[in-house]
């Protein structure tokens, strides 16, 4: 079995949204949207993979597969829970209308059909995709209640005797919107109420409500809200929100903001880590594969969990804990560094300085921390499906800081994240070609112990 440290990337070809994010029965499991059969996107999988500690995971075989008329297009994203010690997953079920006669994992003019589906397993290792998945959820044809198409990606949890789903949507393709339901059990479901913001875009996906302490956050991730002819128009947004989960009553209370100010994450999950934290994943966003000496040619990969939490009204992403603790080992000679395995830096830049990591250069600029990754994001000719570097953003800012720079680096080949004053923004670009020159002011550097790469 593949094994990968810090970030869990694909085991080979294609891998994008996390799913059924859990900690199970001691460990923790992650389950994410994967093609097995070339690095571009295609007929939906769910991969899975199974760590202890957040940082090392190895991958398992392929969980969910193609396998009933209501899914035979593709396992879309979802969520799970425990219930009597048996691990529930649930998940979006896609059925094309129309095939593309040349190339079957395409579905022409979007012309397809989702509902809600679920599995169950004894021990989170084992799914029977023949005989225990159920359609919970027939596909929605009243456009009051929910769009045949684009009604997906159900996080489910449980809250008292209860258990709870959110499903993101839209009407129309013109606002999106979310769907609750309730259920008894976690199998029978009956509809709650839907609520829309002006800030969920054209269509809602993988939406996420949870608690930080006793007040709410909201995730989600709309699409069209940043029409700008660029990659991506599709962005990930949270904001502390108001809910009553008996009533299934959400109010956004404040401004929202991105999750990440790089803009290559995607579709972010949460789940409470086994001290209680609420802990986050979410996939970057590869615009072209990658090589790797263990692996076929892969593209996409998780960022590093990262802990939520709300200070007045703002929400942070810190570092977790375990990620502090892989980077035990101090280096003091910077020309020691070997940039093909991952290394932490910490400092505080001023205005005027710059920091340049292999080419890829930090600075402030108007109160905010700029990223330019224009010389280390260079075109290759790997996988299926590469557009053009020039659709993509190169400069990547903050909002403003009020004069405040605190910076903690993690750098690794394809990956470079950036916690701002400990987690207010974080800023995380996936870069290509990274040079082996570190130039600017650094007042710590830290790697993995020997070995553990």
């Amino acid at each position: 079995m593949i094994k990968d440290s810090l970030h869990l990337k694909a085991p080979g070809n294609w891998m994008n949204d996390p799913n059924g994010f859990i900690y199970y029965q001691g460990k923790y499991h992650l389950f994410y949207q994967h093609f097995p059969y070339a690095p571009a996107w295609g007929t939906m999988h769910w991969g899975h993979a199974v760590s202890e500690d957040l940082v090392h995971w190895q991958h398992q075989d392929i969980a969910l597969f193609p396998s009933k008329d209501y899914d035979r297009n593709g396992i879309f994203s979802g969520s799970a829970v425990e219930r009597d010690g048996r691990m529930l997953l649930y998940y979006t079920a896609v059925r094309y209308l129309e095939e593309d006669a040349e190339n079957i994992h395409r579905c022409p003019e979007g012309r397809f059909e989702s509902s809600q589906a679920m599995i169950s397993s004894a021990d989170g290792y084992i799914f029977d995709n023949w005989m225990d998945k159920r359609q919970i959820i027939p596909v929605v044809r009243d456009r009051r209640y929910a769009d045949a198409t684009h009604t997906r990606d159900p996080k489910v949890w449980k809250y008292g005797n209860q258990y709870y789903m959110v499903l993101g949507s839209t009407l129309d393709g013109q606002q999106g919107r979310v769907l609750f339901y309730r259920s008894e059990d976690g199998n029978d479901w009956e509809y709650v109420s839907q609520y829309s913001d002006k800030s969920f875009g054209e269509i809602l996906e993988c939406p996420d409500i949870f608690r930080v302490g006793d007040r709410y956050v909201f995730i989600g991730s709309p699409m069209g809200i940043m029409n700008d002819g660029l990659e991506y128009s599709a962005h990930s947004i949270c904001t502390e929100a108001e809910f009553t989960e008996e009533v299934c009553e959400l109010k956004l209370a404040g401004q929202h903001q991105f999750v990440d100010c790089g803009l290559d994450l995607y579709a972010p999950q949460t789940c409470l880590d086994k001290e209680g934290r609420r802990v986050m994943v979410a996939w970057m966003r590869m615009p072209y594969a990658a090589e790797a000496d263990d692996r076929a040619m892969w593209r996409g990969m998780m960022c590093l969990p990262r802990i939520v939490e709300l200070k007045e009204s703002h929400v942070y992403f810190c570092v977790h804990p375990e990620v502090e603790s892989y980077f035990c080992k101090r280096v003091e000679d910077r020309e020691e560094l070997d940039f093909r395995t991952p290394f932490r830096l910490k400092t505080k830049v001023q205005a005027g300085e710059t920091i340049d990591i292999g080419g890829y250069r930090i600075w402030v600029e108007d109160d905010c921390i700029r990223t330019d990754r224009s010389k280390v994001f260079v075109r290759t000719d790997y996988g299926a499906d590469t557009k053009d570097v020039d659709n993509y953003r190169m400069i990547s800012s903050t909002p403003a800081l009020h004069g405040k720079y605190e910076l903690d680096i993690f750098v690794e080949p394809n990956l470079i994240e950036i916690f701002v004053n400990g987690g207010q923004y974080v800023l995380s670009n996936i870069v290509y070609g990274l040079g082996s020159r570190l130039d600017g002011h650094i007042e710590e550097i830290y790697i993995g112990a020997s070995g553990d790469v």
